[in-house]
């Protein structure tokens, strides 16, 4: 029997956030790997539809209903589409706890992954973010540990030249980790265990950014207030990767990316660098492409030259 609405309002220490758009399957896949986990009335799911458009929001209350999860799980309807931080948002706003777990709906969290968390973050006070272990189904690892980007990491990428990035390691962007580690740039936030203080001391996601950029952004902002970052292998989730956006398919295949990409990439380096700081990234990247492209070899997709320079203040839904 599910709980009413009011119950819900009081402090939990653990609030699960799923954020959907139009992926209702892949929801419903991620809500019942958490069944078991999830103990009300300490910890709650809350479904955040992004304003999907269609009928995404009805399927996954329907199932929530006819699966008994309605005591840990529920759905919050954004009324805009405003993206992957301002929907997040939406979730956090909307349930008081000490603990908040951004989790993706193309995600599958395996048995005792929750637990872990929690005590991992139980026993390591001074950790105040928590990034698991990212895999494929088949318990291939990913990476989900990495650090800052910078201007010259711009180079590195452009160019795909093993010389450069061994030249310059500090910015070769991903760093794979096996082992727990305490003290790191930035995780994933396909699932991120964020603690109530960091909220409360550098506020929500930047909603500048609609998708990408977001997850490296607020991790650089809480590390630059002093909070710590670190890695739990124990703990072991599947992301299946690319739910609800195009831009990893796109950039497998050296397609365009939507201009959302780069419309987040420039606010992520304006924010940090200013708008100097911005070129700078960019001529960097191009004399990577020039470097790449000498060598066959240029990570740049197609019109990345173009797009790199996009302003901030283009809509997030733009393509052209």
């Amino acid at each position: 029997m599910s709980e009413s609405p009011s119950s819900w309002k009081e402090p939990i220490k653990l609030a699960v956030i799923v954020l959907n758009y139009r992926t209702p399957a892949m929801v419903v896949d991620c809500l019942e790997s958490l069944e078991g986990q999830i103990t009300p009335p300490e910890q709650r799911v809350v479904v955040v539809d992004n304003h999907s458009g269609d009928d995404s929001a009805d399927r996954i209350e329907a199932e929530i209903g006819r699966r008994g999860w309605g005591d840990w799980a529920r759905v919050e309807r954004s009324p805009v589409n405003g993206g992957f931080a301002a929907g997040n948002n939406v979730g956090i706003r909307s349930i008081d706890a000490g603990v908040y777990l951004l989790l993706n709906s193309d995600t599958i969290v395996r048995k005792g992954a929750i637990e872990t968390i929690i005590q991992t973050l139980d026993q390591h006070p001074e950790v105040h973010m928590l990034g698991p272990q990212l895999e494929w189904m088949d318990g291939k690892h990913q990476i989900s540990t990495f650090r800052y980007r910078t201007p010259i990491t711009e180079l590195l990428y452009a160019s795909s030249l093993g010389l450069l990035a061994r030249l310059f390691p500090r910015h070769v962007v991903a760093r794979e980790l096996h082992e727990w580690t305490v003290g790191i740039d930035w995780v994933s936030f396909a699932c991120i265990a964020i603690r109530r203080e960091v909220i409360e001391k550098i506020g929500l996601l930047d909603e500048g950014y609609f998708m990408y950029f977001e997850d490296m952004a607020y991790c650089r902002k809480a590390t630059g207030s002093g909070f710590t970052i670190a890695y739990q292998p124990e703990a072991h989730v599947v992301h299946l990767r690319g739910g609800s956006s195009p831009v990893k398919e796109a950039t497998r295949q050296k397609k365009r990316r939507p201009l959302y990409f780069s419309n987040a990439r420039s606010h992520y380096f304006r924010s940090f660098y200013g708008l100097p700081g911005h070129i700078v990234a960019n001529l960097f990247w191009m004399i990577g492409y020039l470097i790449g492209s000498l060598r066959g070899r240029s990570g740049a997709v197609q019109k990345e030259w173009r797009d790199i320079w996009v302003s901030p203040r283009h809509s997030m839904g733009d393509q052209a």
